[in-house]
């Protein structure tokens, strides 16, 4: 067989995924893939590779390789690297990534474009699959297109004549699934959801105009419009392109005997775990406020975790008690929670390559691992859907989980299942014949991950603890029966806190509860340049609307403590963007915000409320912190290009962080007097200097 090297970047499992759905599927097209983790330097060398190259990298933070891909990009931007050192190689490279953030696909770009810069070229078309439409629209498209270039790749390098009868095979595949280039699917998909939007608006227009009643009009939309566990022409009519059935790999034995001593420590794979107690928690925000802010403080006295002001770290979370007993009462296996579970590789497994999941510890009881390794949540792959075809005996929900699954039922899986995160539980009830064994979850479930924070003080300020804050999620889930949802790690800690929990707003005038102090396991967070400049003088801005605001409270409180130890130092100005709903119901740190201010720590506050009326004391000018920093664009300008100057960015990539990239563009190409790619090309320029930094979650 003809062999390639195929090489994945991951995060959070997803790259990984995708890398075994192409291992598995390159047989049938007459292929082998040596299948490896980039961080596995020592089961590969591109400096000798002669096969061609495929690469699948996925993004995090920002807009950064994956962690698995640190020490591969920085050894490939090793700038004495000569420019034809990958000169011999040929690839193609798949990024993984979500337009809601600035920097989309950077993580596959970084690496794309250095291998160009270092010699090697394509032999097939990137492409960039955006996780905010769903990844499948380039995913699956792509791999199909995979086979034919690397025919091509092959026929060039072996001879037309060796392989004639693939060539034909392959022409025909290049015909039909020439890749498309991205930019186009991310349009066509788009405009793909917007009339999916378009006719169900339309559809309960005139539901409204013309039914009778409540019931009649609920029987109409039951006729008329797509559900979850219902469709309607032209997919319900469909013939239908479903993937192949992933091949099984494991087989769980539950045993009644006692299994090993469980603990938090078992689920994480390499950071050291703190077990911590809680030794404060405070409401910030006021009840009627429209989300719930909690601030936590940790005491660390007696551990060796450190950090500094800009740093984040993980929160080690269980799921949630009550859906883990639900989904064990639905699988049956409630009297068996217990049990302690074995896990082994089947012998007569199809899988290549297939491995034990390391996420999953041995001898721990079936309820640990639904507890604390698994992502119950999470929504389920197209692969995981197909799989769970074959459990289901209805004939209706067996195809109904067909389409979901197809080609063709793509905007119905969006809608339904990924937009609305339906999860493993919700599909579960929803297809009541559905009857998976426990082996399918193991193979399809992701890994728990740990949820990160960031550090919201100065360990100058607050020696032996840590303070974070975090909004408590809650949302109406969207599959039926409907009900109100926290967010796993939030939902948890807000429960975790409250014999401690304190209503005062004012997080510096809270003492600690003397109730018995809950305690939680935490990990450091890898290294990050989200810190302050070394040199003081430098000046900052800082935009952090929300909870976004928590790092720069710490940058904050380790100025005011190097201040006072340095009192004849020089200083920087610091700015800060605040900005919020409600000026009385969530400004949250508002009184330590005006105690930095009033003592020339903070220089220029500058906040805004989005919802409030124009009046009172404070009345903010305008809506949004984008809009403020417009409102003093000179300013903004003459500290960036002309003195040196940080801007940070903490909050909501989904649009605050955003917004905010595209005001600077147009504050530099007015003030500067560029067009607005050359305006585009500055900033570049200063996040690679590390001077434009975000910290941002969608």
């Amino acid at each position: 067989m003809r062999r390639f090297l195929l090489l994945y970047a991951t995060q959070q499992g997803q790259a990984k995924a995708i890398a075994e759905e192409i291992c598995e599927k390159a047989a049938a097209h007459g292929f082998s893939a040596d299948l490896h983790c980039i961080s596995e330097s020592d089961k590969y060398d591109l400096k000798t590779e002669t096969a061609p190259l495929v690469v699948v990298v996925s993004t995090t933070g920002t807009g950064d390789p994956p962690d698995t891909a640190r020490k591969f990009v920085k050894k490939i931007q090793d700038k004495t690297l000569p420019g034809d050192f990958f000169a011999h190689l040929r690839y193609g490279l798949l990024g993984l990534g979500d337009s809601e953030y600035t920097y989309f696909c950077n993580g596959g770009k970084v690496i794309d474009k250095r291998l160009q810069e270092l010699g090697a070229r394509h032999f097939y078309d990137t492409g960039h699959a955006d996780d905010c439409v769903g990844l499948e629209l380039v995913v699956e498209p792509w791999i199909d297109g995979l086979w034919a270039a690397l025919t091509k790749h092959f026929v060039s390098r072996k001879g037309i004549e060796q392989m004639s009868v693939t060539l034909t095979t392959a022409s025909t595949a290049s015909q039909r699934m020439d890749p498309v280039k991205p930019e186009l699917i991310h349009i066509e998909s788009q405009v793909e959801l917007l009339r999916l939007d378009d006719s169900g608006r339309k559809d309960s227009e005139v539901l409204e105009q013309n039914a009778v009643n409540r019931d009649q009009s609920s029987a109409l939309i039951a006729e008329l419009e797509s559900s979850l566990t219902h469709s309607i022409p032209p997919l319900s009519q469909a013939s239908l392109n479903i993937p192949a059935l992933p091949p099984e790999y494991l087989q769980v034995h539950l045993h009644e005997s006692p299994g090993q001593e469980e603990s938090q420590e078992s689920v994480t794979l390499m950071d050291p775990i703190f077990q911590v107690p809680v030794s404060k928690a405070v409401q910030l925000t006021t009840n009627d406020a429209i989300k719930t802010t909690l601030l936590v403080e940790l005491d660390i006295s007696k551990t060796d975790f450190s950090y500094q002001p800009g740093d984040a770290f993980n929160v080690i979370c269980p799921n949630s008690d009550s859906e883990v007993q639900s989904l064990l009462q639905r699988l049956q296996l409630a009297d068996q929670r217990e049990h302690h579970v074995l896990l082994n590789i089947k012998a007569d497994t199809k899988k290549k390559g297939a491995a034990l999941p390391q996420h999953i510890p041995e001898r721990c009881s079936l309820q640990f691992i639904l507890t604390w390794c698994l992502e119950i949540r999470a929504v389920p792959k197209k692969a995981f859907l197909r799989a769970l075809v074959d459990c289901t005996s209805d004939g209706a929900e067996k195809r109904r989980l067909q389409e979901l699954c197809s080609r063709q039922g793509a905007a119905d899986y969006n809608h339904f299942v990924r937009d609305a995160c339906a999860s493993l539980l919700d599909l579960l009830l929803a297809f009541p014949s559905c009857q998976p064994p426990l082996s399918l979850l193991f193979e399809h479930l992701p890994k728990l991950q740990p949820r990160p924070y960031s550090c919201a003080s100065s360990s100058l300020s607050h020696p032996g603890k840590l303070h974070f804050v975090f909004n408590v999620v809650e949302f109406l889930s969207t599959t039926t029966p409907v009900v109100l949802r926290r967010g796993v790690c939030t939902g948890w800690l807000a429960t975790l806190v409250e014999s401690v929990l304190q209503p005062n707003r004012h997080a510096s005038h809270a003492d600690g509860g003397k109730a018995l102090a809950p305690q939680i396991s935490i990990s450091p967070r890898t290294a990050n340049s989200f810190h302050l400049p070394n040199d003081p003088s430098i000046p900052i801005i800082m935009v952090g609307p929300g909870t976004g605001v928590a790092p720069f409270i710490g940058f904050l409180q380790h100025r005011e403590k190097l201040q006072e130890q340095h009192p004849d130092g020089h200083y920087g100005a610091m700015w800060l963007f605040f900005g919020c709903r409600h000026q009385e119901r969530d400004y949250l740190f508002r009184e330590e915000l005006r105690h930095f201010h009033e003592r020339g720590i903070l220089t220029h506050l500058k906040v805004s409320f989005s919802r409030d009326s124009p009046a009172g004391k404070e009345q903010a000018p305008v809506k949004y912190v984008q809009d403020n920093i417009q409102l003093h664009s000179k300013q903004v300008a003459r500290l960036l290009l002309h003195e040196n100057g940080y801007i940070y960015v903490c909050g909501d990539a989904k649009n605050m962080a955003r917004d905010v990239n595209d005001t600077l563009v147009e504050i530099i190409s007015k003030e500067v007097g560029v067009d607005k790619l050359e305006a585009m090309k500055t900033l570049a320029t200063l996040k690679e200097e590390k001077r434009y930094l975000q910290d941002v979650w969608s």
